[in-house]
């Protein structure tokens, strides 16, 4: 009852919705890149919120199952096939034992998450079984998927009630420019009227200096008042770190624990899924919303994904 690697992609690593609790001893969340997708793919399999799922970054994975199993692969559109024919995105799929999921190229965005119906069978590691490389902690012996891998499942199920029914329309859309809401602080009075003017006004450009723990934009500079350094204080998911340089930094999944630099504003977690997805030549602009905005437009994210559980699995 598992699968086994036969091509490990780019980075292909195990994740759940990280490890928390544990950042005052230095230990990073880590965690799936966009919670809302990871949640997603596992409510189409009838999985809890939080269940692990294999987070593939740009090149996907080759993988043979070893025995039935339902799956469903959200996020960025990597061009899944399976035995050679493509499949759907946010769609419930029955897997057979021998069958092999591969995906050709990135089509739309960089990162994709695949569920599997009754989890992985991986021992979680203070509480969480997301991968977090640095420390080697979490996921299959601390790193990314190696070929020759062997992941078990723990209860998979071959067939899903409501199976035809188990489908929806892929979210992240690609565009020329996107959209990122923040809010402001926690330092925003560290930079000049004209530095944060410059911020929520240009254009920035995602370089090739992105990776799972952050992202370097290229852009406009954005002044500071006094320097860019400060005493260390935690960096939340989606903080936006400013240098003395002036180029602003966010911060992602397994970002350190503490920084010494400005951080200007935070992107909202409705608009993580953004996050995820970008890759180095997109532009982004950044939009100021108040805390209410941000808080309003999480529930009413949290709000949809209950409503899809209750459709799909009204007893859980």
């Amino acid at each position: 009852m598992s699968i086994t690697i036969i091509n490990p992609g780019m980075m292909t690593t195990v994740q759940d919705l990280g490890r928390v609790g544990y950042q005052q001893f230095g230990v990073s969340v880590s965690g799936v890149m966009c919670p809302r997708s990871a949640t997603l793919a596992n409510i189409l399999v009838g999985n809890e919120d939080g269940e692990a799922v294999l987070e593939c970054t740009m090149m996907g994975p080759q993988i043979q199952f070893d025995t039935d199993n339902c799956i469903a692969i959200t996020g960025g559109d990597l061009g899944p096939m399976l035995d050679g024919k493509p499949v759907a995105n946010y769609t419930a799929i029955a897997v057979k034992a021998g069958q092999v999921l591969r995906f050709t190229m990135p089509k739309v965005g960089c990162r994709a998450f695949v569920s599997f119906a009754g989890g992985l069978d991986i021992e979680p590691v203070m509480g969480s079984r997301s991968t977090y490389m640095k420390a080697k902690i979490g996921g299959v012996e601390g790193r990314k998927l190696q070929k020759g891998d062997v992941i078990k499942f723990r209860a998979p199920k071959a067939d899903l009630p409501k199976l035809d029914l188990r489908h929806m329309a892929p979210e992240f859309k690609p565009r020329a420019e996107y959209t990122v809401r923040v809010v402001l602080g926690p330092q925003d009075d560290y930079f000049t009227d004209e530095g944060v003017k410059a911020f929520l006004s240009e254009v920035y450009t995602v370089t090739p200096e992105f990776d799972r723990m952050g992202c370097r934009l290229s852009g406009a500079v954005i002044a500071h008042k006094d320097g860019g350094d400060i005493i260390s204080d935690g960096i939340s998911f989606g903080a936006i770190q400013v240098p003395s340089s002036g180029t602003p930094i966010i911060m992602l999944g397994d970002r350190q624990t503490t920084g010494g630099y400005t951080k200007i504003a935070n992107v909202i977690s409705a608009d993580f899924r953004i996050l995820a997805q970008l890759k180095a030549g997109d532009k982004v602009r950044f939009e100021k919303v108040s805390i209410t905005a941000a808080q309003d437009a999480l529930i009413a994210q949290k709000k949809a994904l209950k409503c899809l559980r209750s459709a799909l699995d009204p007893k859980v």
